[in-house]
């Protein structure tokens, strides 16, 4: 197959976890971009209806879906609802997640701020995880890609105390390297984005503090914020054939923090 032609998606359909915001508007312009129809769910239903419109300017086909990742209904419904739409799931982004509500050290840390981070960073991983593969089992294809973190590589406390977000996006890790064993003789492809600092909302507004900025920028060796749109480079390469024979990687977009 002819290089360009292995980052061609024309045909296909992905599906998008928190598709309204950050990084998952990014990916979903990406699969529009090389050709998918794209299922956008998002719990925010304005935000998701202005992706699934950036998605049909764009020439393909978008369904916009309400979806609360820690309702197990919900995600069950949303992949019921676009394998009924096309037909087919080749693609699926476990991107929706949100931040520690507040940088805390553990012995501080509220009971109810853990259970809200991790019944939507792993929870929520699970629940579409389990979902989008009971139809690639079908299919035997699939590329599923989960939105982990530089953090769940590394503690995070040289920058800022986040316990939840730090447990949730390490056990999103070690839940891809698993996945990707268990699928890996079903041409299912299981693999995860780590972001380092990217310009979104998940930081609450953090990037409008000039200390803030200048805190993650120093710490970052490439000594700049990444901008949302430069995701879009790296999940290609995991949603299409280019990276037919890569299962249970954690590649890393985090402008060089975890070569330290």
């Amino acid at each position: 197959m002819h290089v360009m032609k292995m980052f061609d998606l024309t045909g296909q359909v992905a599906v998008i976890t928190g598709a309204g915001n950050g990084l998952g508007v990014e990916l979903a312009v990406a699969m529009a971009e090389a050709g998918a129809d794209v299922v956008c769910a998002d719990i925010d239903m304005a935000r998701n209806e202005a992706t699934a419109a950036r998605v049909q300017a764009l020439g393909r086909r978008a369904l916009c879906v309400p979806c609360d990742v820690t309702r197990e209904a919900d995600v069950a419904a949303l992949f019921q609802s676009a394998e009924q739409a096309f037909g087919r799931v080749d693609i699926a982004f476990a991107n929706a997640g949100i931040a520690d509500v507040a940088p805390q050290p553990l012995h501080d840390y509220p009971t109810d701020n853990w259970n809200a981070v991790l019944a939507v960073n792993l929870q929520g991983v699970f629940y579409t995880d389990r979902e989008a593969l009971k139809i690639m089992v079908r299919q035997q294809r699939g590329k599923l890609i989960n939105v982990a973190s530089m953090w769940g590589l590394a503690g995070a406390s040289s920058v800022a105390p986040i316990p939840a977000y730090n447990a949730a996006k390490g056990a999103v890790v070690n839940l891809t390297r698993e996945l990707a064993l268990e699928y890996a003789t079903q041409n299912i492809q299981v693999n995860a984005i780590c972001p380092g600092f990217f310009r979104t909302r998940l930081a609450d507004g953090k990037y409008d503090d000039p200390d803030f900025v200048a805190a993650v920028t120093a710490f970052t060796p490439m000594g700049r914020v990444a901008d949302a749109s430069e995701i879009k480079g790296t999940a290609l390469y995991l949603a299409s054939a280019a990276s037919s024979f890569t299962t249970g990687l954690m590649l890393v977009t985090d402008g060089g923090c975890m070569a330290k």
